[in-house]
């Protein structure tokens, strides 16, 4: 046995940087790379293009050594929170354990002194029993080191694809309590395990405590793929119109579904002397070319090889990739070795199984060690060609506060900010929101979670739908839901002041307003003098109102103050019939007295604090065609989120109208829903629109003009059975072809055996991705729109006494298994 301290290739880390005892010099970036499945055939080889431009900075005996790792991890949901709320623990009891892939990435700089002997397998660091001391490091090589190191680093962040984050000596060395990269990597430790040492053996395999470790490399060009790119595509997201493109190395990466480590090297040597010696075995082949064929296709292979290094101007260079596997339980070894086979064959490579050099390969990816790279197992290749096989894909980003959704690989949950950090950054400039998708897609569902969500952050939310999607979660939180039905007819109290508000110019305006509806058709003239006549009789009111407490504001205490007391001051101050006709206004407003038809419109005794209510839906479906109740309807909806925006300062609020834009627009509110898009964003405010009607969608001048053009972020769901008119929703939608590629690609390869739907962000034409939307149950049953569903979730409400416990039950009953 070796202990390892008499061997460790490493001589101290100080000054951010890694100083091996041959004198080597290494500087570490954590690297944060694109998210999988957002960047378009474009985007690859733009970042491909930075890739080889940054390393390009790198001097002469460099070598770079990227090194990703991909560990299978349980979702853990954030404990101590006491006032969840009842979905939300739900939510975080469903995802508990959720096995993901986990991806860190790390870039290591590495600079030779000159004349190091170059590493093989037979004289590897890991072989020898002490270490020939290292070269004294010159303060000026530092210098020059790092200021191509920062070079390199800038270029990577210029390009906007990836953040880089250089390592602190605690990062790279680790403590008493923490374990840097250097332990993790050499003891398979992850960044939040306890540290541990632990035994390495490196005979018959590598295995490091209970882990057994495969490596299969790519090291000789004759099992390279004869072609390579940025990018391939990915045929489960792929359709006839549409090639869905991932990095070309994607297989490598969070697409292998085990724990492994993927090393990417590229040792950067003197191009004139590799020139002359590729020159030099050029003539050595010429001359043995007539004794054998194989000498003069090689001959003509070095010859191809150095004419595109002059003429194209390459860099180049050698190259070695590796995938380390491993797993703790014996038996899933052969699984392993077929799946990285398989990943390798499907970018036409074939992976070596390394056994004999396996431990000097393992050993030269320890960070700061990149320079005991065993040179036999590197081949020659343009840096081009070289970073064509770099992993450039990272996982989901979770941002700290927002609507929950899932990454689409694994499905662990990740929070998507939509409103806040967008606007800081200038990914978005207002906060409106556009929703579209076919009928069954999740619209309405997603919605609902979409306003769960923000009610809980304290956001007031009205909501505007027609089918009764919102019932079941307005129940839930306690909010106030208006819905016309015969034993309950829907009721309102314009008139009702809460404690501390006042009749300001707009309370007074759109009381003016809901009088004028009530009393005047819209072809019907409208005179300045009838204005100022119920505009006097409403200051008038409410100076009634304050001089007598006991009385209760509604349509019917105005009614008796116009009769009794209204029409006196009129006859006092010698108003002409001609300029208010008080009889007039008294006979068409009777019906909304008490004991006309609709006495009950106007003056409801609950629900009276819209202002200050959180959660509030209306439900149109039955009023939607009826001449008199809806037009009421939308003036006090006007008026409410006009009082909300203007009033609630500080405080968030959104207006989502689902599926029932056509009617309002069709009810003369198409002007306040213009104006709504353009000044909600003034008063910290949101305006969502829902819709399934593709073809409203390209027809309707006030969705292509108001609605999409002020609505940076929009959220699509399943457009598939478009697909022929898509060009059109395309246009409409002024979506780029990478958002059309993502779009198509929605619910297209779903995970078998789980419930969900997928959906499409588009933030401003500049962030774009495809999240999951998976309910737990409980938020199912909150949220479902089918009507069979939603009468059992109302059964077992009145069965358990709320519609919280109605549910639990129901829920625990659909999970439990069926008894046959």
């Amino acid at each position: 046995m070796i202990e390892i301290e008499k061997i460790m290739p490493l001589s101290k880390v100080e000054h951010h940087a890694i100083v091996s005892a041959q004198g080597d010099l290494t500087v570490a970036y954590e690297v944060t790379l694109p998210e999988i499945f957002t960047l378009s055939s474009q985007d690859y080889e733009a970042w491909h293009q930075t890739l080889v431009k940054a390393i390009r900075v790198l001097p002469p005996h460099s070598i770079f050594h990227k090194q990703d790792y991909f560990t299978k991890n349980n979702f853990k949901a954030e404990t101590g929170q006491t006032d969840a709320s009842f979905l939300s623990s739900s939510s975080d009891i469903f995802f508990e354990g959720r096995v993901y892939l986990d991806h860190r990435c790390y870039i290591f700089l590495t600079k030779k002194p000159a004349g190091r002997k170059l590493s093989s397998s037979a004289y590897s660091g890991i072989l020898r029993k002490s270490i020939v001391p290292r070269q004294t490091i010159e303060a000026a090589l530092f210098n020059d080191f790092m200021d191509n190191a920062s070079r390199f680093e800038r270029i990577l962040k210029d390009s906007g694809f990836a953040s880089l984050r250089k390592l602190t000596d605690k990062e790279l060395a680790g403590t008493n309590k923490s374990s840097g990269i250097i332990e993790q990597y050499t003891f398979l430790q992850g960044e939040d395990e306890i540290p541990m040492i632990k035994d390495i053996h490196i005979k018959d395999g590598i295995r490091i405590g209970d882990n057994h470790c495969q490596l299969f490399t790519l090291s000789d060009v004759e099992d390279m793929p004869s072609l390579c790119g940025s990018r391939i595509n990915y045929e489960n997201y792929s359709t006839d119109k549409t090639k869905f493109s991932i990095s070309f190395a994607s297989g490598l990466g969070l697409l292998l579904d085990c724990n492994h480590i993927m090393n990417q090297y590229v040792f950067i040597e003197d191009t004139q002397r590799t020139l002359k010696a590729l020159e030099k075995k050029r003539l050595r082949l010429q001359s043995l070319s007539a004794y054998s064929r194989e000498n003069a296709i090689a001959r003509d292979a070095t010859s191809d090889f150095l004419n595109e290094a002059i003429s194209a101007q390459r860099l180049p260079v050698k190259a070695h990739f590796n995938v380390m596997a491993w797993t703790n339980d014996t038996s899933a070894l052969q699984e392993i070795r077929n799946k990285v086979g398989s990943a390798m064959a499907r970018i036409d490579a074939v992976a070596k199984h390394e056994t004999d050099g396996a431990a000097q390969i393992w050993w030269a990816g320890i960070p700061g060690n990149a320079a005991d790279f065993p040179m036999n197992d590197t081949f020659d290749t343009f840096l081009e060609q070289a970073t064509c096989f770099f992993n450039a894909d990272g996982n989901y980003r979770s941002c700290v506060q927002g609507i929950r959704f899932s990454e689409r690989l694994y499905g662990r949950p990740v929070w998507v900010d939509l409103f806040d950090e967008p606007m800081k950054n200038g990914t978005v400039t207002n906060r409106n929101l556009f929703v579209c998708g076919g009928s069954g897609g999740g619209k309405s569902m997603m919605m609902n979670h979409m306003l769960r969500s923000l009610y809980e952050q304290g956001i007031h939310c009205v909501t505007i739908d027609i089918g009764e999607s919102y019932k079941g979660l307005c129940e839930l939180v306690g909010g106030y839901y208006f819905v016309y039905t015969e034993e309950n007819p829907i009721r309102f109290n314009p008139f009702y002041l809460t404690d501390g508000e006042v009749l300001d110019t707009e309370k007074k305006e759109s009381l003016k307003n809901l009088l004028v509806a009530l009393w005047k058709k819209e072809d019907e003239t409208f005179r300045r003098s009838e204005y100022v006549a119920i505009s006097n009789a409403l200051t008038g009111y409410y100076q009634e109102l304050a001089a007598h407490p006991e009385i209760f504001p509604s349509f019917n205490s105005f009614y008796e103050y116009l009769t009794e007391k209204y029409m006196l001051v009129l006859r006092n101050e010698d108003v002409k019939e001609r300029d208010f006709d008080i009889s007039n206004f008294l006979y068409v407003l009777n019906p909304f007295y008490k004991g006309g038809e609709y006495d009950y419109l106007l003056n409801a005794e609950e629900n009276l604090d819209m202002l200050n209510e959180r959660f509030i839906v209306f439900e149109l479906d039955n009023v939607k065609n009826h001449p008199i109740l809806f037009p009421v309807v939308t003036i006090i909806i006007m008026e409410l989120f006009i009082s909300k925006m203007r009033k609630l300062k500080g405080q968030r609020k959104i207006l989502a109208i689902d599926e029932a834009w056509i009617a309002i627009a069709k009810s003369g509110m198409a002007e306040f829903i213009k104006y709504l898009y353009k000044t909600v964003r003034k008063f910290n405010g949101i305006a969502a629109l829902i819709t399934q009607e593709v073809d409203d969608l390209i027809s309707s001048l006030i969705i292509k003009e108001t609605v999409i053009n002020l609505s940076d972020t929009k959220i699509l769901l399943d457009m598939r059975k478009f697909m022929n008119k898509f060009d059109k929703l395309q246009e409409a939608l002024g979506m780029s072809d990478k958002g059309k590629t993502l779009l198509l690609s929605v619910n297209k390869a779903n995970e078998e055996g789980r419930n969900y739907r997928e959906l499409l962000i588009d933030q401003g034409g500049q962030v774009m991705k495809v999240h999951r939307f998976e309910p737990s149950i409980e938020e199912y049953l909150a949220y479902s729109t089918e009507e069979s569903e939603k009468i059992k979730v109302q059964q077992y409400a009145r069965q358990y006494g709320s519609i919280q416990k109605g549910i639990s039950v129901l829920a625990n009953e659909m999970r439990r298994p069926r008894e046959i």
